[in-house]
C-alpha cells in the first residue's frame, strides 16, 4: 500500500501513523477515537489516513485475469 509520508495540504507527517490507525481500527475502535489519540486534530491530516486505500487488492485480480488469458492463448496456439 502506498501511504502518502505527509499531508499534502499542510505537510505534517502521517505515514509513520497508519500501522498503528490499522491496528487500532481493527480492534473495533472508533476512528475519531484512533485520530485523537494519535494527535491528528487538523482535517486535512484525518482525512489523508481516513481516504487511504489499499488499492492493490484492486489491481492484482486484474494481472491475475491478464496473466491467465495469457496462459490460455500460449496453450492454444502450441
Amino acid at each position: 500500500m502506498l501511504v502518502p509520508v505527509r499531508c499534502f495540504t499542510c505537510g505534517n507527517l502521517i505515514a509513520d501513523k497508519m500501522d498503528t490507525y490499522k491496528k487500532e481500527i481493527m480492534t473495533d475502535k472508533d476512528s475519531s477515537e484512533v485520530l485523537d489519540d494519535l494527535k491528528l486534530s487538523r482535517y486535512c491530516c484525518r482525512r489523508m489516513l481516513l481516504t487511504t486505500v489499499e488499492t492493490i487488492h484492486q489491481i492484482i485480480p486484474f494481472y491475475e485475469a491478464v496473466y491467465k488469458r495469457n496462459e490460455e492463448t500460449r496453450r492454444e496456439t502450441i
